[in-house]
């Protein structure tokens, strides 16, 4: 089954006339270091040289609560998903903030938080249904409810470029995720699950104990199946990852740049390169968390990171502090005097 068309690549002619234009810049060449490499990615993506600043950048939080966080994998009880909803929507969370200073905004989206009744109709337009299922003792998803999961994500992408959005961000929240996250990284990768197991909001060694044996009993259950990233997002992934990896996946297809956040995204990234081959052309990496799976799944996708300043909230959060590195790198490819403007001579 064909979930999404094949990928087109940014534009290869904006991105040489991009490289042109910063060889002519009043500097050095390479002077400006991953600035101009990413200058380059967002006029390629642009189709356009120089390249426009982004005037709607969005942040999309994908909310879900997942079974296993009943077996003592976090730090935090599964009700804080729910309250964090009601936090993102008054604008005292983390996301919020860091979207003022980027200038960007903030969409929730309840995929499967485990409440009867979403925050507002319009946060639960796309719910899938009330928590994903306990990993380590069964799938997380059903055979519908993955590939619904999967469409919603892709309906949300469509609806923000539609709106106008120029840039995308997929942010996460939901107590427990980093454990079916972590587990989809070891499938997709063939890695072992001590390798892989971070701290994810802080649990004690007794935690990462079982984190680790959750996993160990999801990955058993995936075994031979690492080649379907479907059928991964459903035993061991969750509605939230499957709708994450049809976001990120129909934003290539929208041919609309997308930065990644942590160690949850990442991972639905990771299934959405193996959907949608290509796909990663469309993205960067907005940092580097503490997770050791992030590290593997940027790894495997060929992505370096922003900023690295040992993040690991989630909500978009390191994407967003990556925002403005972006905006800059737009800026000086855009405005910065070429030495013929400056009436400079290069000899």
């Amino acid at each position: 089954m064909s979930y999404f068309p094949d990928i087109a690549p940014p534009d290869p002619d904006a991105a040489a006339a991009a490289r042109d234009r910063q060889a002519r810049l009043t500097k050095p060449a390479g002077a400006l270091g991953r600035l101009e490499e990413l200058s380059v990615w967002v006029a390629s993506c642009q189709g356009s040289c120089p390249p426009r600043q982004f005037e709607r950048a969005r942040v999309v939080v994908f909310a879900g609560d997942h079974g296993v966080a009943t077996a003592g994998v976090s730090a935090y009880p599964p009700e804080v998903t729910a309250a964090m909803m009601a936090n993102f929507a008054a604008g005292g969370a983390a996301v919020n903030v860091l979207a003022g200073i980027a200038d960007a905004t903030v969409r929730i989206a309840d995929i499967a938080v485990d409440t009867d009744e979403p925050l507002t109709p319009t946060v639960g337009a796309h719910k899938i249904r009330r928590s994903s299922g306990n990993i380590a003792v069964e799938d997380a998803l059903t055979p519908d409810e993955v590939v619904a999961a999967i469409e919603a994500g892709r309906a949300i992408a469509d609806e923000e470029v539609d709106a106008g959005a120029d840039l995308l961000i997929a942010g996460d929240m939901g107590i427990g995720n980093t454990t079916p996250a972590t587990t989809l990284v070891a499938a997709l990768t063939n890695t072992e699950p001590v390798a892989v197991v971070g701290r994810g909001t802080g649990v004690d060694d007794a935690g990462w104990a079982r984190k680790t044996a959750a996993i160990r009993d999801a990955l058993y259950r995936t075994r031979r199946l690492s080649a379907d990233p479907v059928a991964l997002l459903r035993i061991c992934g969750g509605a939230d990852l499957a709708a994450m990896t049809g976001f990120c996946a129909q934003a290539a297809v929208r041919r609309t740049p997308v930065l990644l956040d942590g160690v949850v995204v990442t991972a639905a990234a990771l299934a959405a390169e193996r959907l949608a081959p290509g796909a990663r052309q469309w993205w960067q990496a907005g940092h580097r968390s503490t997770e050791p799976a992030h590290s593997l799944a940027l790894r495997e996708l060929g992505l370096e990171p922003i900023v690295e300043l040992g993040m690991r909230l989630g909500e978009g959060s390191g994407a967003l502090v990556a925002l403005p590195v972006l905006r800059a790198a737009v800026a000086t490819l855009a405005t910065m005097a070429t030495f013929e403007e400056a009436g400079i001579s290069e000899g």
